[in-house]
């Protein structure tokens, strides 16, 4: 299903490349660049750290086509390649606003892999809820587009 739930949103994607690449894509700090934002975001090396390691924080910022800034921080809750990424996110960094949870499964599919993702939206309008369900379909467009161009 892909949708808005009660508790947030979730997404199922297919692609031909294989489970391995997919999370690659996911896991991957300059694959991350490219794809967290989409593909008129730009996420500058210098002002990223993400590495996928159980347990530890990362943070980046998307500067926007406009030129203003968003930063983002969390964590990696599970990192189990390749077949489960978790981890919070927030784009209120320094507040007490809560990080929500981003579950990814990735599994073989049809001679490649399927995607199952979620998002936790507590306190989401259902208008927030469409805008970051679009969101996160614009993002995995770059993931599966990296994961496809680096082959199965």
């Amino acid at each position: 299903m892909t949708g808005v739930t009660k508790t947030g949103i979730e997404i199922d994607r297919t692609t031909e490349a294989s489970p391995e690449v997919v999370f690659a894509a996911l896991s991957d700090a300059a694959s991350f660049a490219s794809w967290f934002g989409g593909p008129d975001v730009e996420v500058p090396e210098d002002r990223l750290a993400f590495e996928a390691v159980e347990g530890g924080d990362w943070h980046a910022t998307m500067v926007l086509p406009d030129g203003n800034t968003i930063d983002w921080r969390g964590s990696f809750v599970r990192v189990d390649a390749p077949s489960r990424f978790d981890f919070t996110l927030t784009d209120m960094p320094g507040s007490a606003a809560p990080e929500v949870l981003v579950t990814v499964a990735v599994y073989p599919a049809d001679g490649g892999a399927a995607l199952h993702m979620t998002q936790d939206t507590p306190d989401f309008p259902h208008e927030q809820k469409v805008a970051t369900l679009d969101g996160w379909q614009v993002f995995l467009d770059e993931v599966l587009r990296i994961a496809e161009a680096s082959g199965s």
